[in-house]
């Protein structure tokens, strides 16, 4: 028995992100009847039948997007159907309805593949509820997979965002990508300023060159200059052979130079004459190496305000700030944050499906994510460590349980406790009640309803006394 869809009332049409393809399988007539009713009026398709051998010979010649099965019945058990429905296409997500539900059994259907597990009798609006979540991800999944085959086809596909600052970091990337000018890239740790220094590379007519990263911070004052420029043999105590410095492996190529914040003065200036003059010399020689790359740079701090300072040198500064992007916190990019999400699942999920529902999804979008998109990825790949059998990445192994993030806010400036904003109504109740009277204070305080004495303390803890 298939039904189709009646036409939905404004608040269903609202509450359903996607028509699905439902097959209801229960040899009980009145849930078919009753909740297949439902998901039509929900916006659904729905293929009611009461047999589950039947429902296991319907799914290998048709495609459905949900499966509501009750476990036991005639012809094949609705375990059956499950393993069937994920072994042929895994992205059919099974609900499974029972009338001898227990703990034991709830727990093997979600470690077999099932969505959600309901013991009968239960409100047909609950079944609704689950499948417009599931609708939900599913349009989430599509409107995801556009963009990212959007971003793929555009040539930024390690670019991700689909928010107006990005589109707005990408449109500049693609332009300055084209020429060999230096790039200063801007924003706080984890916000992915390698990501738009490798695309700048990707995308310039060095591509088929090397791409060198360095970070500044990584290494101590002594080595760094080795690392830029290599040594010569015996140029320094644990100097045993000559060695490359990274502009040199960098010919043809681009030279990432990350945390340029964190370089000492005495190498700046090593750095500017390296870039004014093309040429380098390794510690130790003094023989001047020409050198041909794309220099791109990256810091966490502003480097103008550094130059007030006194901390960064001005022409070096200028050298490097040709083109500057700025890359925003993940807070302020939220909307970018399911992509993100499907994304890092799709790079650490080992070719497995994992997804988050919507009720979680909307949490990662409130969490501030102080540690921009490196926090998230490493709070998806935990997640898929931590998931087990399990499909849905959990919301405890995503956020940090602190009550601070509880609500997805975090507060930028003091709050007054409630306690302060008490005292501080009540001082002003006083004062104006005083003024009212005149100063008289047997007066002030009859009228609002203390003693004398009460009235006298409280004008005391409030430094009132010559009110």
């Amino acid at each position: 028995m298939t039904k189709s869809p009646a036409t939905p009332s404004a608040a269903v049409r609202a509450n359903t992100a996607l028509t699905l393809e439902i097959l209801l399988v229960d040899d009980e007539e009145s849930i078919r009847v009753t909740l297949g009713d439902d998901l039509v009026t929900a916006g659904h398709r729905v293929t009611a039948i009461g047999d589950g051998g039947e429902a296991l010979k319907l799914i290998e010649t048709r495609v459905f997007d949900v499966i509501v099965s009750d476990i036991r019945m005639p012809g094949a058990d609705g375990t059956e159907l499950l393993a069937r429905a994920k072994h042929l296409r895994a992205a059919t997500e099974v609900i499974l309805m029972t009338g001898f539900g227990t703990i034991e059994s709830a727990v093997e259907a979600l470690r077999a593949g099932a969505y959600h597990y309901v013991v009968k009798p239960f409100l047909n609006d609950d079944i609704v509820a689950h499948v417009a979540r599931i609708a939900q991800m599913q349009a989430l999944a599509d409107d995801n997979a556009r963009l990212r085959e959007r971003a793929e086809r555009e040539g930024f596909g390690s670019v991700i965002g689909r928010s107006r600052v990005m589109q707005e970091v990408i449109k500049t990337v693609r332009t300055v990508a084209k020429s060999d000018v230096s790039v200063l890239v801007e924003g706080e740790s984890g916000t992915g300023k390698e990501v738009i220094a490798r695309a700048i590379h990707d995308s310039s007519g060095r591509a088929n060159g090397p791409f060198i990263p360095l970070s500044c911070a990584s290494l101590p004052e002594s080595l760094i200059e080795a690392e830029l420029f290599g040594h010569e043999a015996g140029s320094f105590t644990d100097a045993k052979k000559q060695r490359r410095g990274r502009f040199e492996l960098a010919q043809g190529g681009t030279l990432f130079l990350d945390d340029i914040d964190d370089l000492k003065l005495e190498v700046q200036v090593k750095l500017l004459r390296s870039i004014e003059t093309r040429k380098i010399e390794r510690v130790g020689s003094e023989r001047l190496i020409d050198v041909d790359i794309r220099l791109v740079c990256a810091t966490k701090k502003e480097l103008r305000q550094m130059v007030e300072a006194g901390e960064f040198r001005q022409d070096l500064f200028f050298r490097l700030n040709v083109v500057t992007v700025k890359l925003p916190r993940l807070a302020d990019r939220a909307e970018d944050i399911p992509l993100l999400v499907e994304h890092f699942m799709r790079a650490h999920g080992g070719g497995r499906p994992y997804e988050v529902k919507p009720e979680v999804m909307d949490e990662l979008m409130r969490y501030p994510w102080p540690g921009n998109v490196r926090e998230l990825r490493h709070a998806i790949e935990r997640s898929i460590a931590l998931a087990g059998e399990g499909r849905y990445l959990k919301r405890e192994h995503l956020i940090p349980p602190s009550d601070e993030f509880r609500s997805g806010a975090r507060l930028t400036t003091r709050v007054p406790t409630l306690k302060e904003v008490v005292e501080d109504a009540e001082k002003e109740h006083i004062k104006n009640v005083l003024k009212l009277t005149r100063g008289h204070r047997a007066q002030a305080a009859k009228s609002l309803g203390i003693s004398r004495k009460n009235l006298w303390e409280k004008m005391r803890d409030y430094g009132m006394e010559d009110v």
